[in-house]
């Protein structure tokens, strides 16, 4: 099994709010996490009863000033 190492959160344009975390592996090609994300912005405005255009993602990126 595969290890999902990055993260994104689906964002409601309207709001600014985060609705939905999904995680997939850094192993998929640029192509194919694009398409997977789509699918998953597609599920989000569904099971939330807003429009495709108001959800957007962004990844997740870890704090980069660690010590």
């Amino acid at each position: 099994m595969e290890t999902a190492d990055k993260h994104y959160k689906f964002i409601n344009s309207k709001t600014g709010y985060a609705i939905f975390y999904h995680s997939l592996s850094s192993k998929l090609s640029t192509g194919k996490v694009k398409e997977e994300l789509e699918k998953v912005k597609a599920q989000v405005a569904i099971k939330n009863d807003i429009y495709l255009d108001t959800v957007y993602w962004e990844e997740i990126k870890e704090e980069e000033d660690k010590k």
